[in-house]
């Protein structure tokens, strides 16, 4: 499984379409499902089209990442409005 730079730019791409989903009404408690379907489509068809079994993995490593993304950048954005609290 090799992933290039247009691969990798999927992951913050995933990030903001799934925010979209989030301002037009999608509960947050799906956003994980959502994202995991979504990767594992863009691994399906796109990063691997001709391999299943590696487009699945793909997408997962995708869904994962994306969602690490996302709660890495909101802690931050948690910590740094605590710590301009204080």
């Amino acid at each position: 499984m090799n992933f290039n730079l247009q691969d990798i730019a999927l992951i913050p791409a995933l990030v903001g379409v799934i925010q979209l989903l989030n301002l037009t009404g999608l509960p947050k408690k799906l956003s994980p499902i959502i994202s995991l379907i979504l990767g594992i489509l863009i691994g399906i068809f796109y990063v691997s089209p001709g391999d299943l079994k590696t487009g699945i993995l793909s997408g997962v490593v995708l869904c994962l990442s994306s969602l690490g993304l996302y709660s890495g950048a909101k802690n931050s954005i948690q910590v740094i409005n605590q710590n301009n609290q204080k």
